[in-house]
């Protein structure tokens, strides 16, 4: 039986729905007041995982980059729309709050990508240090894995871009900057609300947007390419705030700025309406509703292109709404292309005792 939902402090989720690959499940049969408290106290668990590789091709059209990595699996800032929610259940965790609060710590993660990048058949795309994770939640303050994988691509000149929700990404700008000074990283940074409130409850242990839009600021004036995700737009909670936050981030001095609509695949359908109706239960029918229209009838939707943009009368305004204040906001030039064509790799000798078979 599922975790019968309620606000849990500092988390996302309210639920800890079925893993679809297990047959049985976990949950509070009868629940006591004496036990209310350690319902409560949900303190994150970091555990060790040593994969065999770390590099991820992706076979989606409508993503921008061929590769990702991800050095975290599950992510303590907890948003309660996720997509990549569902991915915990093939670890065999819940996409509810399993995913926020049991993360995977792959502390091999850069001696795995320097193998790969050895490899002689790699051959040189950039790589997304995104994807299924943020690389700079909480726990990357102690760890820091995204700071050794940015050394790496240093070391090999490998172009890499990332997205985050946290301004943790600014004790990096030093590798960013240099990197970026070679045409060989950009950053794209989240943000969805300007309303506190709001994203205290929906993204609760990201950074604020006031710290988001400084990150932006700040790795700009350190000469790095910086865009503005507005991912995702939720109809009937943040896209009224689609003029204001493009504003922001332009202002900010973010090049260009893009989005995505919501959708709620596999697992995170149950985790986010649980999470709308118990925070917004006034307009919940609404979000939902027009979340269906967005997705021809349905709030989940895996089609290329349409699962990212929706499609119908409402995705039509949402665009055009979007593309006008963009051209208002920013020039037509974007996100500078990486550059492929500097990958060198380091004399064999240099890499000591690293095993340098590759997968």
């Amino acid at each position: 039986m599922d975790t019968a939902g309620k606000s849990v402090k500092g988390r996302g989720a309210a639920d800890q729905p079925a893993n679809r690959f297990l047959s049985s499940s976990y949950g509070i049969v009868h629940p006591e007041g004496i036990d209310e408290p350690l319902e409560d106290a949900r303190p994150t668990r970091y555990l060790l995982e040593e994969p065999r590789t770390i590099v991820n091709r992706v076979n989606s059209p409508d993503l921008p980059f061929v590769y990702s990595l991800n050095p975290y699996q599950g992510c303590e800032h907890g948003c309660a729309y996720c997509y990549a929610r569902p991915t915990h259940e093939y670890w065999g965790y819940s996409a509810g709050l399993d995913f926020e609060q049991v993360i995977l710590v792959k502390r091999n993660a850069p001696d795995l990508l320097r193998m790969q990048l050895m490899n002689a058949r790699w051959v040189v795309h950039p790589i997304s240090i995104s994807g299924a994770t943020d690389p700079y939640q909480p726990i990357e303050r102690a760890e820091r894995l995204t700071r050794q994988l940015l050394e790496v691509a240093m070391e090999f000149k490998q172009p890499v871009s990332l997205i985050t929700k946290n301004a943790l990404v600014l004790r990096d700008a030093d590798l960013l900057a240099e990197l970026a000074a070679q045409g060989l990283a950009s950053v794209a940074i989240s943000i969805t609300t300007l309303n506190e409130g709001l994203r205290r409850v929906m993204e609760p242990r990201t950074s604020t947007a006031a710290h988001r839009l400084r990150a932006i600021a700040e790795l700009r004036a350190a000469g790095v390419p910086v865009m503005a995700m507005l991912a995702p737009i939720i109809p009937a909670l943040n896209e009224p705030e689609i003029p204001a936050l493009i504003k922001a981030a332009a202002s900010a001095g973010a090049l260009t700025a893009s989005y995505t609509v919501l959708r709620t695949n596999g697992a995170v359908q149950k985790v986010f309406e649980s999470w709308l109706r118990l925070h917004f239960p006034d307009r919940a029918d609404k979000v939902l509703a027009q979340t269906r229209e967005l997705h021809s009838g349905s709030v989940s939707d895996s089609v290329t292109g349409r699962r990212m943009r929706g499609e119908g009368a409402h995705a039509t305004s949402i665009n055009r709404v979007f593309s006008v204040l963009r051209l208002r906001h920013f020039s037509d030039s974007g996100m500078p292309a990486l550059r492929c064509d500097l990958f060198q790799r380091p004399p064999q000798g240099q890499l000591g005792l690293f095993d340098v078979q590759g997968p």
